[in-house]
């Protein structure tokens, strides 16, 4: 074996590692490719209007149908009760009048409206014992608030025919106290009393004689 006996040992080096690229159409590993935000958008936007188009369509349909159950309830018509009041009721008693007249109150299927007259207790007697024109006190009253329980117990011994309710009291101040009579007699017809009584049940209810203690009266119930 020459000058170079022996075998001759043969050394490979290692090759490195080949490197991941991204040639044509592959991408390296781990890239995703980004998700446009337009369409996720207009996907919302459209579910919204059609959400807003139910909930119109929902609440105009239950409006008409309350002002239809409200028609259906006055199939008889409106009828008005006037109530003569005492100028020291005259604030409370407005403010209770307005919201039954908001609310549409129905009795006996009548849509009834209350308008209230405020006149001295003496003049409103006067024109319920016949001794006055009714146009002093604003017109002929289907309800009274008079200043005193005896204003109506007077009324009762002279013209029993014009009590038509018991005369509950609905409040009391420094002169008494101040009762509700619903009017009888020819010149008021049935609905009108009935829906007079209601009025007065209404009165005597929290909302409404919370008014009256802000006007410095008491409640009956207190």
């Amino acid at each position: 074996m020459g000058r170079h006996g022996g075998r001759h040992r043969i050394r490979r080096q290692a090759q490195p590692e080949s490197s991941v690229t991204s040639t044509g159409t592959h991408r390296a590993v781990g890239r995703r490719r980004g998700v446009a935000a337009w369409p996720i958008a207009c996907v919302v936007l459209l579910g919204l209007l059609v959400a807003g188009w139910f909930g119109w369509n929902w609440a105009d349909g239950v409006l008409e149908s309350r002002a239809a159950a409200q028609a259906t309830d006055c199939i008889k018509g409106d009828t008005t009760v006037r109530v003569a009041v005492d100028p020291a009721l005259d604030s409370p008693v407005k403010a209770a009048a307005d919201r039954w007249n908001r609310e549409r109150m129905v009795v006996g299927e009548h849509c009834v409206r209350v308008e209230i007259r405020t006149a001295a207790s003496a003049d409103v007697e006067a024109v319920l014992s016949g001794t006055s024109d009714p146009a002093t006190v604003g017109g002929y009253p289907t309800a009274w608030l008079p200043d005193s329980t005896a204003r109506i117990d007077a009324l009762a011994e002279t013209h029993p025919e014009l009590i038509g309710s018991s005369g509950l009291v609905i409040a009391s101040g420094p002169r008494g106290d101040h009762p509700f009579l619903a009017v009888a007699g020819p010149k008021t017809d049935d609905v009108k009393q009935h829906a007079a009584q209601s009025f007065q049940r209404f009165l005597l209810e929290p909302a409404q004689q919370s008014e009256f203690r802000e006007a410095g009266l008491t409640s009956p119930n207190d």
